[in-house]
């Protein structure tokens, strides 16, 4: 099956090696990856900031560069909810091409279990961890079953529920910023339920909830790693 890849802005700038992870997986599942490397946002920073006008342009360019009709495959689920759900109110009268590439967007776990009918990697991740269930993943694209389906299935890895899995870590794009001491206590409480549980890492589908956790962690030398799903199904093959 051939695909194309999205790779979020977060990946893209910051954590490359988790973009090279998912196409490792991808192919691994039997797909052929294709990359565009025109590619760049999907415009979600300034569409969430409410600068929808300057947004669309952005927009309007992901549509063109993924007009294929292939699947398009992202490693975050922050993304995938914002194409499906809301390109629809940036451009209220959509084109064919625009309601097919909804439809035809997946975050990477989903698109493993779902289309691809795969909750067995072969990966190995020796360790304890918790799943954090980012925003994006779960409220925008219902994702939950999933990742953790997949994480099951790694050898060595022990998966365990911490009582606030489903609850938001605090990154929220700019209400980090906007609201820096609401946000810190909230990645501190949802870094302290995974202490109290004893995991060795947090893992999710988003870079961007880990990247906010992750700092707490390091800023407070907590011993506990942050680790993208895509990475941990890389690893051990």
């Amino acid at each position: 099956m051939k695909v194309q890849l999205f790779v979020p802005c977060f990946i893209d700038q910051i954590y490359p090696q988790t973009a090279l992870n998912t196409i490792k997986v991808l192919e691994k599942a039997g797909c052929e990856v294709s990359y565009n490397p025109n590619q760049t946002c999907c415009g979600q920073p300034a569409y969430n900031a409410g600068y929808w006008d300057e947004c669309r342009p952005v927009a309007r360019k992901f549509l063109d560069d993924f007009n294929a009709p292939e699947y398009i495959v992202a490693p975050g689920g922050s993304c995938v909810g914002f194409v499906r759900n809301h390109y629809d109110k940036l451009f209220p009268d959509k084109n064919m091409s625009q309601n097919t590439t909804q439809k035809r967007m997946y975050e990477l776990t989903e698109f493993l279990t779902e289309i691809l009918h795969i909750d067995n990697m072969g990966a190995s991740f020796p360790g304890t961890a918790t799943y954090h269930d980012a925003c994006g993943a779960l409220r925008e694209c219902g994702i939950k079953a999933p990742p953790r389906a997949l994480l099951t299935n790694v050898q060595g890895l022990e998966l365990i529920e911490t009582d606030d899995c489903e609850v938001c870590c605090g990154f929220g794009g700019t209400f980090a910023v906007k609201y820096e001491f609401i946000s810190s206590g909230m990645a501190e409480q949802k870094v302290q339920h995974a202490q109290k549980k004893g995991v060795e890492y947090i893992i999710s589908t988003d870079h961007s909830c880990l990247l906010h956790l992750d700092g707490y962690i390091k800023k407070h030398l907590i011993p506990i790693k942050t680790a993208h799903i895509a990475d941990v199904l890389a690893s051990g093959w």
